[in-house]
């Protein structure tokens, strides 16, 4: 697998979507989110994974969606850095 491509949307805990403005969000982050990620082997047991989003239309929601990304990423090299 080389690509994922998928459609994020703002849904409550029961899956219902709703308007990311009405829980306080931002203007500029639209309802549903392309995203983007493909994978690349660099070979040595080492993947390169690069993660576009499509759609923010300000550069505020746009930033903190980056902000939120990083963060995870953060998360995600830790859990895969444990023997």
């Amino acid at each position: 697998m080389r690509r994922l491509v998928y459609i994020l949307r703002f849904t409550d805990k029961n899956g219902k979507a709703f308007d990311p403005a009405e829980m306080g969000l931002p203007p500029g982050i639209p309802r549903e989110v392309r995203n983007v990620n493909t994978f690349k082997d660099l070979g040595n047991g080492k993947t390169e994974m690069t993660v576009t989003e499509y759609s923010y239309i300000s550069d505020q929601a746009h930033d903190l969606s980056k902000a939120g990304l990083e963060q995870c990423l953060d998360k995600m090299a830790a859990i895969f850095a444990k023997p």
